[in-house]
């Protein structure tokens, strides 16, 4: 079976791959990857039919970002950040809409942005803060309402795909402290934004996840929700976006490790050794059975979104994926020798690349220890986490 935009990422991947090391190389956006997948329609991926997109489920996604992982993991990143906006704003059924108030003018806005994305609007999400990390209770950006909406001022790090966006969701909390409330607003490219670039990184370079500066006026509707202060409530009810969505990109990352590694070892003769197969053979277990668990994860998203099982898989798919990407790509950097270390060696590029899976939010200690006070039979959720 093939679902919604599996067809174009196939396709996509292999150009993706060609493309890689120059990007790497380069600390450069990929400009290449991400005009391929506005051209086939994936920045439509997780908008609603009825909008012209092509009706994505969260599985849908996953199965998206593992073949795209496996061509750039930079590049699926960016995409992550793009379908983490269109898919949470799709994703939230209108009963559950309605139930938390939202005004009317909410799904006029919606439909705004979606309708949008399935036409080639790339959207990235500035949430993280230098010192504050993804921690949305610390963040120091601000709004505050004015006349016909609202003017947000700060900083973002970490901004995967900074000046290449059509907008940015940006994560911001009140400018009076007297009643601190975390809001998501999502700001159009312009007047008010500039990009620092700042990002030359050991992996993923070529995210081009740069500093963002804001200080802008945005209107009304640029809410999402239409409601203030909903950031936090949701990431912990339903923490799919901002946790496992980054887990299929990196067993995408994993899987492409096994396939520089398979063709390194046939290019040098290495098969012979017992050594080089028992890694290969370990790394191919590993990679299948976390792959396993971020489509568990993804089944029971959408099965039953921000149900207490659920949740703890959404937890276990990210520690599993950014601790298996890890320690493959490590493992299999020695099976293929000194000579897969030089610049410009995939493994290299891959190695560096894997090694961030444990270090984006969620951390691996993070979703270690909330998986941990779940064991207990505590509550999780009664850490700050966000």
């Amino acid at each position: 079976m093939s679902g919604p935009g599996l067809e174009q990422a196939r396709a996509l991947a292999p150009r993706m791959a060609q493309r890689a090391a120059d990007y790497d190389r380069d600390g450069s956006y990929p400009a290449g990857d991400l005009a391929d997948l506005r051209q086939c329609g994936l920045t439509g991926l997780m908008v609603p039919t009825r909008l012209g997109g092509m009706g994505g489920t969260f599985r849908d996604y996953a199965d998206v970002a593992l073949v795209l992982g496996s061509g750039n993991g930079a590049s699926a990143l960016i995409f992550n950040m793009h379908a983490s906006v269109t898919g949470a704003l799709a994703g939230v059924p209108e009963e559950v809409a309605r139930a938390l108030g939202v005004p009317e003018s909410f799904f006029a806005a919606r439909d705004r942005i979606l309708r949008a994305a399935a036409g080639g609007a790339l959207y990235a999400v500035a949430m993280s803060e230098r010192g504050a990390g993804s921690r949305l209770s610390e963040l120091t950006t601000t709004y505050a309402p004015v006349e016909g909406g609202y003017r947000i001022r700060g900083a973002k790090t970490f901004v995967s795909g900074a000046g290449h966006a059509d907008a940015y969701l940006v994560a911001a909390r009140t400018a009076d402290p007297g009643e601190p409330r975390v809001s998501q607003f999502l700001v159009p490219a312009g007047p008010g934004i500039t990009v620092e670039p700042t990002w030359d990184a050991l992996g993923m370079r070529a995210t081009a996840s740069h500093d963002l500066h804001l200080d802008c006026l945005v209107p009304a509707d640029a809410l999402l929700g239409g409601i203030e202060g909903l950031a936090v409530g949701l990431a912990q009810a339903m923490p799919q976006w901002l946790v496992a969505s980054y887990a299929a990109v990196y067993v995408g990352v994993a899987q492409a490790c096994i396939d520089a590694c398979v063709a390194h070892t046939q290019t040098r003769g290495l098969g012979r050794l017992p050594a080089v197969r028992a890694r290969l053979g370990r790394a191919d277990a590993a990679v299948a059975a976390a792959r396993l668990v971020v489509l568990e994860a993804a089944r029971r998203v959408d099965a039953a979104p921000g149900d207490a099982l659920t949740n703890r898989w959404v937890w276990r798919a990210k520690l599993t994926a950014g601790q298996t990407a890890m320690e493959v790509a490590a493992s299999l950097l020695e099976a293929a020798g000194t000579s897969a270390t030089r610049r410009g060696h995939p493994l290299e590029r891959l190695y560096r690349d894997a090694r961030c899976g444990s270090l984006q939010p969620a951390t691996s200690d993070v979703c270690a220890d909330w998986l941990g006070t779940a064991a207990l039979g505590e509550d999780p959720e009664q850490v700050a986490r966000w």
